[in-house]
């Protein structure tokens, strides 16, 4: 049985992780809505600093794993002191993948800029999606810092929406493509962008998914749980 002393120092231990999982989710969420600036703006200087913020978010990925390893090895944790550190590990990777959409979309930019090619008012095809799925991760990340479940299962619920979204982008990009055929370069990368966008929405969902996770010890992975848990609430 663990001692009281004992608890109190896995709790400050995690309390530590979770503050830099809070810290890296800050700066994945600025690096994408500077991706998204960049994407409209095609500023090459722009994206080059945002491609080499990348690292800082790999390192932190790294130290975190390793804290959290640590953490268990120390620790022991069990129940739901496991199950949140195992939410946490996976919440960590998650946020990496969204720097890395993040990074794809300034290479986008850097590839337009560097090709010399026209914009197609690419700006406002994926505006209201960026918007959304900014949404989403700021909302996750609050989720999972309140360990909100109520809000995490609102999230989860809003993923099917930038899905739609990504299918409007994709009709316009077509549609582009099919009445002047010099965009074609433009609307495909204009493509690529949309489907980072739509990733980082899929991240944040499973950021959700993961909140509810501890909350509830329920794995609701590919299941309908938050369509039903939100009709019980509405």
């Amino acid at each position: 049985m663990p001692s009281e002393h004992s608890s109190r120092q896995y709790e400050l231990d995690l309390e530590a992780i979770r503050s830099k999982v809070l810290l890296m989710g800050g700066i994945v969420e600025k690096q994408f809505q500077d991706a998204i600036a960049c994407f409209r703006t095609l500023n090459l200087q722009e994206a080059d600093r945002i491609i080499a913020a990348d690292l800082e978010v790999n390192k932190l990925e790294v130290d975190l794993d390793d804290h959290c390893s640590h953490l268990i090895v120390k620790r022991q944790p069990a129940a739901n002191d496991l199950r949140t550190v195992m939410a946490t590990i996976k919440t960590i990777t998650d946020l990496e993948r969204v720097g890395d959409e993040a990074t794809k979309i300034a290479r986008a930019a850097r590839a337009m800029h560097q090709r010399g090619l026209t914009p197609i008012a690419h700006e406002e095809i994926v505006r209201v999606m960026a918007v959304t799925a900014g949404e989403m991760l700021h909302g996750a990340l609050d989720a999972f810092a309140r360990l909100d479940e109520k809000q995490a299962t609102r999230l989860i619920v809003r993923d099917e929406m930038i899905d739609s979204e990504f299918r409007s982008v994709m009709r316009n990009v077509i549609t582009f493509m099919m009445e002047d055929p010099r965009t074609i370069s433009a609307s495909l990368d204009t493509l690529w962008v949309a489907k980072a966008i739509e990733r980082i929405g899929d991240h944040a969902k499973n950021i959700a998914e993961y909140v509810v996770y501890i909350v509830e010890g329920k794995d609701i992975r590919h299941t309908d749980y938050a369509v039903n848990k939100q009709s019980e609430l509405s």
